[in-house]
């Protein structure tokens, strides 16, 4: 089965069922990302095969340039030669965005606009190890992005592009081109692409019994039935 395939067992499956395929597949120790890295607003969720991507920390030093010289440097020398992976010319529809950042950088590597981009381009979501800005723009756009940290700078002086496609290590996971991510309420999960098929098939088990019995109580209680019951 296509990637994308695998990705669609998934669809409406719960981080929390995802984890239970898990252990049924017998990977308890393996796929659950740190919960330091966390949902931006209530009710974000994604799914779907991992885009990766990796930055580094920079040594390179800011001249001693003016406000109007640093324009032409930033944009010009910065983001062209330093930054330059243009990541929605390289994006597959229904893919997410997974952004391996060196640790302890207080960098805004993700933001509204190039969220909104990828979003635009076809991305699913955003996971990142590192930090969001313009957060309050993000949260009205409502891309659903996972991250560590808040942030103010941007990436000049900071923060290098390192490589694409390439195994990453997200909150003490190892995602790899292709690996399903799933992420909603519970945090992020990631299912190593070789085990999806039977990941999925006892997610999705996990989540039609949990219908089952909360469908029950819902109808005891007289509650009408909602989306998680039916």
């Amino acid at each position: 089965m296509e990637t994308a395939g695998v990705a669609q067992l998934f669809e409406g499956v719960r981080v929390a069922d995802v984890r239970d395929g898990m252990d049924w597949a017998g990977l308890h120790a393996k796929g659950t990302v740190s919960p330091d890295i966390a949902p931006m607003f209530q009710g974000a969720k994604l799914c779907g095969p991992a885009h990766t991507i990796r930055h580094r920390l920079s040594e390179k030093t800011v001249p001693a340039i003016t406000p109007d010289e640093y324009t032409e440097w930033a944009y010009n020398y910065w983001y062209k030669e330093l930054y330059s992976y243009k990541l929605a010319e390289h994006l597959t529809t229904g893919e997410v965005v997974v952004v391996e950042s060196p640790p302890d950088v207080a960098v805004g590597e993700i933001g509204s606009n190039n969220s909104l981009g990828w979003f635009a381009a076809g991305a699913a979501g955003i996971v990142t190890s590192g930090g969001v800005r313009d957060r309050d723009e993000c949260i009205l756009q409502k891309v659903p992005i996972f991250c560590r940290t808040r942030a103010q700078a941007m990436v000049q002086g900071r923060i290098e592009f390192d490589a694409a496609q390439i195994p990453v290590n997200i909150g003490g996971v190892l995602v790899r081109p292709g690996d399903i991510v799933v992420a909603d309420g519970d945090g992020v999960i990631v299912v190593p692409l070789e085990h999806a098929e039977v990941v999925a098939k006892f997610a999705r088990q996990e989540l039609e019994n949990d219908k089952v019995g909360r469908r029950k109580i819902y109808e005891r209680l007289g509650w009408p039935l909602d989306e998680t019951v039916k």
